[in-house]
């Protein structure tokens, strides 16, 4: 193993012990630092020597071979992380990336859903094994606002229907706690009841979600799932497993809750994340306004 692969395996471990960043993160920082590794090499030289000239470049070469400004972002601070660490731990005497700027994103407002569409959504006339299980799976999504990947690592130990929460591990491996509502309550019981048993079978699974063959259901599988309800529902517009999410989380502001209540929910470390759905709540009530008050736009009135 070369000083450069032990150097990087140092700081993976640094990530995920010390960090406690998840594995997805600890994925993407690695392939920044290699495509780095094989740029300095290119140039002669390594992350031992490199100059900040040298971080600048690789970025700009990046951008050119058409990288995403939200790519180049992270890339930037995979940089500015990994070189700090370095020097912390005495292997280098300086912090090359120092000076390195971060380009500034326009975030896009997240899609969401209407609170008439989730309702029509969350509706079935029929009761079969899967219209269960689905009507539960989505009721859950929408009531806790847990993302896919924690959605389908649910356990049935992990749900607590006699005080109405939901446990789930989030990024960073991070606990959290988050209320069900009656309506995810009811199909969760009426799933795990009449549904779960027969989809298990012979099969030995503590997941909570259940393919057709017993076995626990996957992120496409929940994309597959939502995809055909939404076109079973007549829904026109494409429907994503993250826009029950952000519904969830800009519904609860609409209806006067505080931002911290929503940032511990939804499990966002930094309150800044949170942020972006009161600007799409903002967004929203100044679109009503402009429809609704006499006053908001008199030129197109006279």
């Amino acid at each position: 193993m070369t000083s450069e692969e032990r150097t990087l395996k140092k700081y993976l471990t640094y990530l995920h012990v010390e960090r406690g960043l998840s594995e997805n993160t600890r994925q993407a920082y690695e392939r920044d630092l290699r495509q780095l590794m094989i740029y300095l090499k290119q140039r002669g030289t390594d992350i031992s020597i490199c100059e900040g000239n040298d971080l600048f470049l690789f970025l700009l070469k990046c951008k050119e071979d058409g990288k995403a400004p939200r790519t180049i972002a992270r890339c930037n601070a995979t940089l500015r992380g990994f070189f700090a660490f370095l020097l912390d731990e005495g292997l280098r005497d300086d912090n090359p990336s120092t000076y390195l700027v971060t380009p500034k994103l326009n975030q896009p407002l997240p899609k969401v859903l209407s609170e008439a569409t989730m309702d029509k959504l969350l509706k079935s006339e029929e009761e079969t094994l899967l219209t269960m299980r689905n009507l539960a799976m989505l009721e859950v999504l929408y009531s806790s606002g847990l993302r896919v990947s924690e959605l389908i690592s649910l356990r049935v130990s992990d749900v607590a229907l006699d005080v109405g929460y939901v446990r789930c591990i989030g990024k960073g491996n991070k606990e959290r706690i988050v209320p069900l509502g009656e309506p995810a309550i009811r199909d969760l019981e009426r799933y795990l009841d009449g549904s779960r048993p027969r989809l298990c079978g012979k099969q030995k699974s503590d997941r909570l979600f259940l393919n057709v063959h017993g076995r626990p259901l996957t992120r496409q599988g929940v994309v597959h799932i939502l995809n055909k309800w939404a076109k079973d529902h007549q829904l026109e517009q494409k429907v994503s497993p993250h826009m029950f999410r952000h519904s969830f989380a800009t519904h609860l502001l609409d209806h006067g809750a505080d931002l911290r209540s929503v940032q511990e929910m939804l499990g966002h470390a930094d309150i800044s994340t949170t942020q972006i759905y009161t600007h799409l709540t903002r967004k929203r009530l100044l679109d009503v306004f402009q429809k609704a008050h006499p006053r908001a736009d008199l030129k197109s009135k006279e």
